[in-house]
């Protein structure tokens, strides 16, 4: 809208003429266009964060802002793309082959924020100890290699790929992966222990048990 004013009142104050005349007048205008545009009210368009923000004021849940914003969205796209697709089989004059790649295109955005907005909403409240294994394997760091196969691995197999090493108070010291104990020669199992080739627990990215789950997936998905 600013680009508007100033293309504008550039047309109106400066002495132009001819093609640069109609070149300023057009970018008054395509600036205009766009601004009304990008303030239709639906995700993923500016006008749905503006939306999304009504309804997180009124309600004060921010999840269903952004459900209610990308549904609009997700209404606004199909009518897009119903009405770009009439155009282009000739059974409406509203419309062009435009319409129906810009609904297309800005639907498919609708649809992750849509399902981000659900997600957030199923997970709001929990914290990470909601979602916790109860029985995340535990092994003792003195513990051979071989003891670690036969009771953990060949004993109750599983699809754990990684086990938990605790001392012999129950305290967390490290991490080792299934992965790691099969680089080991199988004749230095039983004088290998877990603590020669775990993971420090002070290397492993941790989370408190009181942590929002919705924080913690963030967490997950920055660190890969």
């Amino acid at each position: 809208f600013a680009l508007f004013g100033l293309f504008s009142v550039a047309g109106v104050v400066l002495p132009l003429s001819g093609p640069m005349a109609g070149i300023v007048g057009l970018l008054a205008y395509i600036n205009l266009a766009l601004g009304a545009f990008n303030l239709i009210p639906g995700l993923p368009l500016d006008g749905g964060n503006v939306l999304k923000s009504l309804v997180w004021k009124i309600t004060g849940q921010p999840h269903k802002g952004l459900v209610f914003a990308s549904r609009v969205g997700q209404l606004l796209c199909w009518t897009a793309i119903v009405v770009g697709g009439a155009s282009v089989l000739g059974l409406s004059s509203g419309g062009s082959v435009w319409t129906l790649l810009i609904g297309l295109f800005l639907l498919q955005n609708a649809n992750r924020t849509a399902q981000f907005g659900v997600v957030q909403g199923r997970l709001t409240g929990l914290t990470a100890a909601d979602a916790v294994a109860q029985d995340s394997p535990i092994i003792a760091a003195n513990a051979s290699l071989r003891e670690v196969a036969d009771n953990a691995l060949l004993a109750a197999p599983s699809a754990w790929r990684k086990f938990l090493v605790a001392d012999e108070t129950g305290l967390l010291v490290g991490m080792v992966l299934v992965d790691a104990l099969k680089q080991v020669p199988r004749d230095q199992w039983d004088s290998t222990t877990v603590a020669a080739i775990m993971e420090s627990a002070g290397d492993i990215p941790t989370v408190g048990a009181e942590q929002p789950l919705m924080e913690v997936v963030k967490t997950l998905e920055s660190s890969q």
